[in-house]
């Protein structure tokens, strides 16, 4: 018996929603084939944009969507993007699988597909190959009202009104495919370029993010926050979030390994490196707490999430890979680390949507179906905008090496705007079950009703199965005044909704 303990008088912070957020590039198929198809497409569209995808992103509460990129993000020039299509410019994308890219999703469809989802806006800058007078321009063309050259384009290209931005990456990966760049040189950048992301109408404040560390780069870090908070930082409106970037691939960054091919040994050392994210938030939010010890600026995780070996037969530059349950306690492991960090992680972006690494949704042509990612989302939604409580369950080591071991149990529990309490519960053991009762301080239990996603490791989505891995209702919870016991079967992640 493991007991989890939850004290609902005592709130730890507010989780932002878009903790639950994603990430698109001009990659692959995520764009072109997953997510628009062109108004001309046989496939059912609307200005575009796939109605089964975005049909099943707005049941899954999505809540923003960042683009254009990711390292394509450094040499994407906007202005390649809008006015007619026909006339918009070819050109290939050295980045990733080296095939023509004819921009023909820019700026209006990508803010067209945003506002079909009902979520916010996070544009990605091109520092590494732009200049300060593009990116200004650019937040001109999306944001201003009034006259101007960018506005008039604007309008001429159809669309009158302004567009919302309410998150603007100033490069990304500066480290690396970004640039090359030092700490101390690209802060000096950012400190330029952010001049001119300027907020035009004061209550539509864009929210500016500058390009954070690799994994474990602690140098990074401390170079890029030393240059910005050198005679001006956050009460000057330089910095309000910065990211980090970390992916989990198992067989290290060369090998990776498959995504559907592995054994025990290979889950328990998937699990044991996600669980790194963790440590990552500690250390990198203790060097910012040197500089920002009120917490004003969030840490941004805008890439995360599982990056295996792309399946045999696809273009390697396309980064399609499959999802199976492995990748469903993936998911459930980092958003569960989130919540926990909600006083410092105010948004995550999974990389990413549709068709590239660890997806939400694979389309083949018209066919489309859900990943076991895509139901982890879908019951953490309960998560969005919630105030996080304190709580703590009780757990064994489990794993097959010393060095790869991992807790059996992850958790995280908040009060929902609906005034439910919601368990997210992972149990990483690929083959135990364990029993739960769950304690709760001064509080009396009504009602408990549940949802678990759960299988057998390797257990996946295909087109001629569709619906392999898919969400069941759980209504094994016995209530006794303020507990409630149940057991979590094996290798399953469980949402549940507790009345009091």
């Amino acid at each position: 018996m493991f007991r989890l303990y939850v004290n609902p008088q005592n709130r730890k912070g507010h989780i932002n929603k878009e903790i639950q957020g994603h990430f698109s590039e001009h990659l692959g198929r995520c764009i072109y084939e997953g997510l628009y198809v062109g108004e001309d497409s046989p496939i059912p569209n609307t200005n575009g944009m796939r109605n089964d995808v975005v049909n099943a992103l707005k049941e899954m509460q999505i809540p923003v969507l960042r683009w254009p990129g990711g390292c394509f993000a450094d040499e994407y020039h906007w202005m390649d993007g809008v006015g007619p299509k026909e006339s918009r410019k070819r050109m290939i994308n050295t980045h990733w699988g080296g095939v023509v890219e004819d921009n023909s999703f820019g700026t209006h469809e990508y803010m067209e597909l945003c506002r079909q989802l009902g979520c916010k806006t996070y544009i990605n800058g091109n520092v590494g190959s732009g200049t300060v007078r593009e990116m200004s321009e650019w937040v001109e063309y999306m944001t201003f009202e009034g006259v101007s050259p960018m506005a008039e384009l604007r309008k001429k290209n159809g669309h009158e009104a302004p567009y919302r931005v309410d998150y603007f990456g100033v490069g990304n990966e500066n480290w690396g495919c970004g640039g090359n760049m030092n700490p101390e040189y690209y802060g000096n950048l950012y400190r330029n370029y952010q001049t001119y992301v300027r907020t035009y109408d004061s209550k539509k404040p864009i929210y500016k993010i500058a390009c954070g560390p690799n994994v474990d780069d602690y140098e990074w870090t401390e170079g890029v926050l030393k240059t910005l908070y050198r005679g001006a930082g956050k009460e000057n409106g330089l910095l309000d979030g910065i990211s980090l970037h970390y992916y989990t691939h198992p067989e290290g960054w060369e090998v990776k390994g498959s995504a559907t091919d592995f054994d025990e040994k290979v889950w328990y050392k998937t699990l044991s490196k996600t669980l790194y994210m963790e440590t990552l938030i500690k250390q990198h939010g203790a060097i910012l707490d040197q500089y920002d010890k009120e917490r004003k600026v969030g840490m941004i995780v805008d890439e995360w999430g599982t990056w295996f070996t792309c399946e045999p037969g696809t273009n390697p530059g396309f980064l399609y890979q499959q999802n199976t349950m492995r990748d469903a306690l993936v998911a459930g492991i980092n958003l569960n680390i989130f919540n926990k960090h909600c006083d410092r992680v105010k948004m995550a972006n999974i990389a990413q949507l549709v068709n590239v690494l660890q997806a939400v949704i694979l389309t083949d042509g018209d066919k489309m179906l859900l990943t076991p990612t895509y139901h982890v989302f879908n019951m953490y939604k309960h998560h969005q905008d919630a105030e996080l409580l304190d709580s703590y369950i009780e757990t064994e080591t489990i794993g097959l090496e010393e060095e790869y071991q991992v807790p059996n149990l992850s958790e995280s529990v908040s009060l929902g705007k609906d005034g439910k309490i919601h368990i997210t519960l992972n149990n990483l053991s690929a083959e135990k079950d364990y029993e739960i009762e769950g304690i709760f301080a001064q509080t009396k239990i009504q009602a408990v009703k549940g949802t678990v996603l759960t299988d057998e490791m390797h257990a996946h989505n295909t087109f001629d199965a569709p619906n392999k891995v898919h969400t069941q209702t759980f209504d094994d919870c016995r209530i006794k005044d303020n507990t409630i016991s149940f057991t979590i079967p094996a290798c399953s992640v469980l949402h549940l909704e507790v009345t009091v």
